[in-house]
């Protein structure tokens, strides 16, 4: 048997590759969101190992393929902490990438920076199409994902005016703003501050109690959780539209505030105005001057789109460590 080989990439050959560019992982989530919409990309649900008795504290195996142009079949291994040990991420994960139409391994890719990627593109196309051409936008948090939302917004947002940033842990929020140019941000002080005047509200927390309450609802905002459980069910049951990246079965078990509502009894799945391909693919609009919620899951499906994306652009460049798979003794 020929030697057969595959490419690891960390971070900075993410990078090298193309795996910062917002404009081609918003094309990249389009373009499986169109995959979908034909049957031609699909992913099971994950499988889920708690580390102890922190709710937060989880080990995922995200599984997806994704048809032409990616034509990857793939796994994302993610280890989720609440309290991180000092040399780690609160987020740790890696994505393996086999060739779809015939088993081949492609690659193997550190993901967490692509994963916080995909998950402010999804915001993107979330503000894009429920709330266009918003003014002021509030980010809530100062972890990873608030930064990355901030990267996002700085770069496909120029006409926004204002960007308020709200956390409890000011010295957190002050060190992820530091060394920013963007001339919009704000630093908040007070949630209020978020509440007051913002068209769009990005939750970007790990918070395991909800608080934004319903008094943060109004006609035409637009709500959108990134993070773990922060909007209460009566914050959700005062939304005018309820929108998702899709409705899977994972509302069994996730922790997202929608899907703990679900369990409740309180919200069905057939309260879902629109998911991402409605809104990306079919079109779909709300109502002028509708309260807006959208509840971003995030879908691993993206994850090995963005991966198989980079590894090809690394293979193309020559980038990365080439491990051996198969070779000459294998089997």
């Amino acid at each position: 048997m020929a030697d057969v080989m595959m490419r690891y990439l960390d971070r900075r050959s993410v990078l090298a590759a193309g795996g910062g560019d917002w404009p081609r992982a918003v094309a990249d989530i389009r373009a499986v969101l169109s995959l979908m919409s034909r049957g031609e990309a699909a992913m099971e649900p994950e499988s889920v190992l708690p580390m102890g008795s922190d709710p937060r504290d989880k080990c995922y195996a995200l599984p997806a393929r994704v048809g032409w142009p990616y034509d990857a079949a793939g796994l994302k291994w993610a280890i989720h902490r609440a309290k991180p040990a000092d040399d780690l991420p609160s987020v740790s994960s890696l994505t393996l990438i086999n060739r779809l139409a015939d088993g081949r391994p492609v690659g193997l890719v550190e993901s967490a920076f692509l994963t916080r990627m995909r998950t402010a593109a999804v915001s993107a196309l979330a503000i894009e199409h429920l709330r266009p051409l918003p003014s002021r936008i509030g980010v809530i948090g100062a972890g990873a994902q608030a930064a990355s939302h901030l990267d996002m917004l700085a770069a496909l947002f120029p006409h926004v005016e204002v960007i308020r940033v709200f956390n409890r842990d000011t010295s957190s929020r002050e060190k992820m703003l530091a060394g920013r140019a963007d001339a919009r941000l704000r630093a908040a002080d007070h949630l209020d501050e978020i509440l007051g005047d913002c068209d769009v509200i990005l939750t970007c927390t790990s918070a395991a109690e909800p608080f934004l309450s319903r008094a943060g609802v109004r006609p035409g905002r637009l709500i959108v959780q990134i993070g773990f459980h922060e909007v209460e069910f009566d914050a959700i049951e005062a939304t005018d539209v309820v929108a998702v990246d899709l409705w899977g079965e994972f509302w069994h078990s996730s922790a997202k505030s929608l899907f703990q509502m679900a369990r409740a009894g309180r919200f069905g799945g057939d309260q879902v105005a629109a998911d991402l391909v409605d809104l990306c693919v079919r079109n779909w609009h709300p109502p002028d001057g509708a309260s807006l919620y959208f509840s971003s899951f995030g879908l691993n499906v993206f994850d090995i789109a963005l991966a198989a994306r980079v590894l090809a652009a690394a293979g193309d460049a020559g980038t990365g460590v080439l491990l051996p798979v198969f070779g000459t003794m294998g089997g």
